[in-house]
């Protein structure tokens, strides 16, 4: 039985249509995802719609419509987008869904059970647009003295009745899970945020609203309504089955990887756990804070103007072709930067020039001189078994930077990126086209390991650009059941009928309006 491997992305807040940095995180946590579904693992990958909270309300509010059809079409764009760009989940969760309301009651009612929960009167600083509470000691100083959250977002003051959460209690606890296990939260520099955070002090927290009625309902208090961060983070659970801890909740969680956005990283390395420890549940294994992306270095933004519909980005370059540029430029963890110019010359150079090229000139030598069959390998000389010794150098590479909870993506896609250029140059070096003039046995043999090396490096990408390297495979004449990792190492047999071959990375070219820009 394959080893259970449980990851989600950020429950995205769909009070507008789908940014670039939605698409990223999908991009991100689908990835992952495939590159544990080929090395034998038992993944479930969970996304999802956060629709509750003051924002939509107020989304709703100014656009004339009930909140529930907002949260109906914006979900639906969520929906659209990880069809468009591949995202193989396990199950999309809406939080409005009645499992999930089920779900929430549940972890509230097991917080109650265990004394965190109190009634009172909550007066301080609210974020709408980050649906959070900030001290005062936390806020910073906008233009006119406006008051401005640690996002640089508006805040409210808010005075109500609600339920409190003993977060205060937690502050030890929390520690020492941070200092016990530091791949909890990663990159470093997040944990170290987070722990000066919570070594500063906690205070309890609010976790019911009464100044609305669009969220799940208190249990016990049908005046209140749950924090939306509340609701929000227990779709994780909901994704496994939650409320029954048997079955596919048994099976998975914890979750071995919570994949976020780093502005959302306190709601889930301090509010998520402190919660489950109230709850008597298992901790996550890992909660990783990715960076923003940055429209030719800026902040995304609609009084800027330079918000990117990430659907129309992948109608303009290619879905793989912008996945591969998103998780090979950016440093996973660190903020990237993106533009039609960099995603054209990128994707051209590791693409249509390294890959491409070398899969289109080599199949095409073994459909004109070899009856359009893979031929025999011949004898090895040191060539073959360096770049054979190679091949297998790079899977081992690969698969330590994406295992062990760290999750090196740009780091892994360097490494297959140099091993195309390397065998690049042992095809080069070989010259099949001229050996098949004096030697035809050994311009076959240059042929075959060539084929052999496209092979494996197609299965090596699966995870980034599915489709794509499904196409490759194809032309390789390779089983749709032979396209797991296990099969790096059962070579390419001679004598396979390949398909006359196709270009499948079209060289990109730049647009006047993208090249002014």
């Amino acid at each position: 039985m394959s080893e259970p491997f449980y990851i989600t992305t950020a429950i995205s807040y769909p009070n507008g249509r789908p940014h670039i940095g939605h698409a990223y995180e999908a991009i991100a946590a689908d990835s992952i995802a495939r590159f544990y579904r080929l090395s034998g693992r038992d993944v479930r990958l969970i996304t999802g719609t956060d629709e509750h909270g003051l924002k939509m309300v107020q989304t709703a509010r100014d656009s004339g419509v009930e909140t529930i059809k907002l949260a109906d079409e914006m979900s639906s764009y969520f929906i659209e987008m990880c069809h468009k760009l591949n995202i193989r989940h396990d199950g999309f969760r809406r939080t409005t869904e009645l499992a999930h309301h089920e779900a929430s009651k549940a972890l509230w009612k097991a917080m109650e059970a265990n004394g965190d929960l109190y009634l009172d009167r909550y007066e301080g600083w609210y974020s709408v647009r980050d649906e959070a509470f900030y001290a005062e000691d936390e806020l910073e100083a906008g233009e006119g003295g406006e008051k401005l959250s640690p996002q640089g977002t508006p805040v409210e003051w808010t005075a109500e009745a609600t339920w409190f959460f003993k977060l205060s209690q937690y502050q030890d606890k929390l520690l020492t899970l941070y200092k016990e296990h530091p791949e909890f939260i990663l990159p470093e520099s997040r944990r170290n945020e987070v722990m000066r955070f919570v070594e500063g002090g906690l205070r309890d927290l609010s976790v019911s609203r009464t100044s609305l009625d669009w969220g799940v309902p208190v249990p016990g208090s049908p005046d209140h309504v749950m924090y939306v961060w509340v609701d929000a983070l227990t779709t994780y659970m909901t994704g496994v089955g939650y409320p029954d801890t048997q079955g596919m909740f048994a099976k998975y969680w914890p979750a071995d990887l919570h994949l976020i956005g780093k502005d959302i990283v306190r709601f889930h390395a301090v509010y998520w756990p402190a919660f489950l420890m109230s709850a008597g549940l298992p901790l996550p294994k890992q909660v990783f804070g990715h960076g923003f992306l940055l429209n030719r270095g800026e902040k995304m933004s609609k009084s800027v103007g330079n918000v990117v519909d990430p659907m129309e980005l992948a109608d303009r370059f290619g879905v793989d072709q912008l996945r591969y540029f998103l998780l090979a430029d950016v440093v996973f963890g660190k903020d990237g930067t993106y533009s039609a110019n960099a995603i054209v010359t990128k994707t051209n150079a590791d693409l249509a020039n390294n890959f491409g090229n070398l899969a289109q000139r080599s199949l095409s030598m073994i459909a004109k001189n070899c009856d359009g069959r893979i031929p025999l390998p011949g004898a090895k000389t040191d060539a073959e078994q360096q770049l054979l010794n190679q091949l297998e150098k790079c899977f081992s590479e690969v698969n330590t930077a994406m295992t062990g909870g760290l999750f090196k993506i740009d780091q892994a896609l360097d490494i297959i990126r140099d091993q195309l250029s390397a065998t690049n140059t042992y095809f080069a070096e070989q010259a099949p086209w001229a050996l098949r003039k004096t030697d035809p046995a050994r311009a076959d043999s240059v042929l075959y390991h060539t084929a052999e090396a496209v092979r494996q490096l197609a299965i090596m990408l699966r995870w980034v650009m599915p489709d794509s390297c499904d196409k490759m495979l194809d032309l390789l004449g390779q089983s749709e059941h032979a396209r797991d990792f296990q099969y790096l190492t059962k070579p390419i047999e001679p004598g396979i009928a390949v398909p006359e071959p196709k270009g499948i990375f079209p060289r990109l070219e730049l647009l006047k309006s993208e090249a002014e820009n």
